[in-house]
């Protein structure tokens, strides 16, 4: 089942388990894989062509929405970025852990190239 199309979106205290998290990526249709990152640097404001769950286990940081705005994140929290949202990853500065859901079992990095943000369909179905 895919994502509805729209804004990113943080919901804070979403869950408290990893079967809470495996239940929720079933129910969505998304393959889970983990993802950890140490230290990096806030990036570029971006949108992906495929829709991502994101639900953090471990670590604090912050996302950027559409506006720029940093949006906190903390264990429990779960991102939803359906496709064509425009986001950025904040800058790290502790290790984070998490579990990242995308629609087909393959490699994360390759499913999830930083897009253009003038080219996002979202913001050109809002420019017409």
């Amino acid at each position: 089942m895919a994502l509805e199309p729209g804004p990113m979106q943080v919901i804070h205290n979403y869950f408290s388990t990893r079967d809470e998290v495996l239940d929720d990526l079933k129910k969505h249709g998304l393959w889970p894989t983990t993802y950890v990152s140490e230290r990096m640097e806030e990036l570029p404001i971006h949108w992906h062509d495929i829709d991502n769950c994101g639900y953090v286990l471990e670590g604090k940081s912050y996302v950027l929405n559409e506006n720029g705005e940093r949006v906190p994140l903390g264990p429990g929290d779960k991102l939803v970025i359906p496709a064509g949202a425009l986001h950025a990853e904040g800058e790290v500065t502790e290790r984070m852990v998490y579990i990242v859901g995308i629609p087909e079992a393959a490699n994360l990095f390759e499913k999830l190239t930083l897009l253009d943000p003038a080219e996002s369909p979202l913001v050109k179905n809002q420019a017409t």
